[in-house]
């Protein structure tokens, strides 16, 4: 039987937010204390009628970066006059080089700005001035000013709370009088360095600077999506929510007041243009788009309490969550989020949880690493004192012994429900930071799914086999298993001196570096305040709920 969405779906209540237009869905007549008060849109719609989710998509998973800037590059190539493109990101390096012979992203938007296209983006203002540090407001500030320059409009924007940034990353990219051609792309992976890496992990020849172990041309996975049919159109109205907001886009200092004149930027963006028809149903899938706005002051007009359907997704899918729980992602933090898989492996004995994390955080000197490290050390503790035997943590190494950097924000449920996204497994993601991520289910008829060719096509690579090894169809524990014994054949094997031919699969039990009890006393702390901050309501904080 084909998946039904609403049984995986959050209804409008559950979202959370009723200010927003975006997968805002009917009204429950029972908690709809203002019938018949919706104000109308341009077009009249009142969104009483609107769909929490999007039906008749086609979605195309993209592992790595390399093959999404090979796809994102032959879009715009394709790109024609009165065409337009709109698109956020958290960090963009105008040098890097779409392919291994260009044309870099800059060059590409440029040119595409200067030929007629409407090219519009919101960038992350972002911090630090080192263009090879992992985070670089000059590199933003680079990149929005060739854009600009050539006649887009990119806007360095920070209206975020204290400590928090923007960090969606998505494309839309729309064809003038043919919108079944318009597509969107949407994920964790930025236009910037490092991230051009593909399956043999050599890593990409523009790297950026993170721990030493990685080497200087770290080994990155990564995933990001591409989505054809009517959900390209709520993907931009993301974007014009964010857009429209009447707030200034950063404090009136005199610095940042100069830093926008030398972008060319004004502080307030230009009102959008016109609304072009939603693109024709392209496929079978539903997609509902989930975000995270933290509360901030002044608040975000389509978000005063801010949003946490993220968090809220995550909870509805673990409750469901039967057989396997799988998880890629670059951080797995904190107790907030530990607290939900937990509850889920309580209610069902059946239940195995699969994680993929960095060996090291990206940032593991004195004063950054010990924050991160003991946020992961609390929640695998709670994972694993609430089920010791079901529950794997792994990380990946390439054949030449070099840890692999995992930034893939990746969630698969029972091969039903699966999410590819910016949004990582902590406080700050679920609860602060603007996200956006992508739930999918596969509604054919035929019984094909989607999540479970993903999952497979990862595994392929994480275990050296092959997307249709008929070992993949079983159990959770069964799947679980499987994991555990090529993680510890590799491990003897290194063990052991590592002499003959190393077994096959990347994959290594994961322990993180443990955290001294001195360094526990302010690296606490230090994760609360900066590292993994809390952006709920005060009512919730401290809390497990969102």
């Amino acid at each position: 039987m084909p998946t039904e969405p609403h049984d995986w779906f959050l209804s409008r209540d559950e979202r959370g937010n009723l200010a927003t237009d975006v997968h805002a869905g009917s009204p429950d007549p029972a908690t709809d204390v203002h019938p018949g008060t919706h104000a109308p849109d341009a077009e009249g719609d009142t969104g009483r009628d609107a769909a929490p989710w999007s039906d008749g998509n086609l979605v195309r998973p993209l592992v790595h970066g390399a093959p999404y800037f090979a796809r994102i590059a032959a879009e715009l190539s394709a790109l024609e006059p009165g065409d337009r493109v709109w698109f956020t990101d958290w960090r963009g390096d105008a040098d890097e080089r779409l392919l291994p012979d260009g044309p870099t992203i800059g060059d590409l938007l440029a040119d595409r700005a200067r030929s007629g296209v409407e090219v519009r983006g919101l960038i992350w203002r972002s911090h630090g001035e080192r263009v090879s540090a992992s985070i670089s407001a000059r590199s933003n500030e680079l990149l929005g000013r060739k854009i600009n320059d050539a006649g887009g409009e990119v806007l360095l924007d920070q209206r975020v709370r204290v400590f928090g940034s923007h960090h969606q990353k998505f494309f839309v990219i729309q064809h003038r009088g043919d919108p079944s051609r318009d597509v969107a792309f949407v994920g964790g992976i930025d236009l910037s360095h490092s991230r051009r890496d593909d399956a043999a992990h050599e890593g990409d020849p523009q790297p950026v600077s993170i721990d030493a172990r990685y080497g200087e041309r770290p080994a990155w996975h990564d995933a990001s999506m591409e989505l054809r049919g009517p959900v390209v159109a709520d993907v931009l109205a993301v974007f014009a929510e964010r857009w429209d907001d009447p707030q200034p886009l950063d404090r009136s200092l005199p610095y940042r007041m100069l830093l926008q004149r030398l972008v060319h930027m004004p502080r307030r963006p230009e009102p959008l243009p016109e609304r072009t028809p939603p693109p024709p149903r392209a496929g079978h899938h539903a997609v509902q788009l989930l975000r995270t706005y933290g509360v901030k002051h002044p608040p975000f007009p389509f978000a005063p309490q801010g949003e946490r359907s993220i968090a809220r997704a995550y909870g509805k899918a673990f409750a469901r969550a039967r057989s396997l729980l799988y998880i890629e992602d670059q951080y797995l933090w904190s107790r907030e989020v530990a607290t939900g898989i937990a509850e889920a492996l309580e209610r069902n004995p059946d239940l195995r949880v699969i994680a993929l994390v960095p060996r090291y955080p990206n940032s593991d000197g004195p004063l950054g690493g010990p924050p991160s490290r003991l946020g992961q050390i609390d929640a695998i503790r709670t994972l694993r004192r609430t089920a010791p035997d079901r529950v794997g943590v792994f990380d990946l190494e390439h054949e030449s012994g070099r840890p692999i950097y995992i930034h893939a924000k990746v969630c698969i449920v029972d091969d039903e429900w699966f999410t590819i996204g910016s949004d990582n497994f902590n406080r700050r993601s679920w609860t602060s930071d603007s996200e956006l991520t992508c739930a999918v289910v596969d509604t054919a008829e035929d019984g094909t799914s989607l999540a479970r060719e993903l999952r497979n096509e990862l595994w392929a690579e994480h275990l050296a086999t092959t997307p249709d090894d008929e070992r993949f169809t079983g159990s959770g524990a069964e799947l679980l298993a499987l994991w555990r014994s090529r993680a510890r054949a590799v491990d003897h094997w290194d063990e052991d001196g590592r002499v003959g031919p190393r077994p096959p699969g990347r994959i290594r039990q994961h322990e993180p570096e443990p955290v001294s009890a001195l360094q526990r006393l302010w690296a606490r702390p230090a994760a609360r305040i900066a590292v993994d901050p809390d952006g709920r309501p005060r009512r919730l904080r401290g809390s497990t709920r969102f």
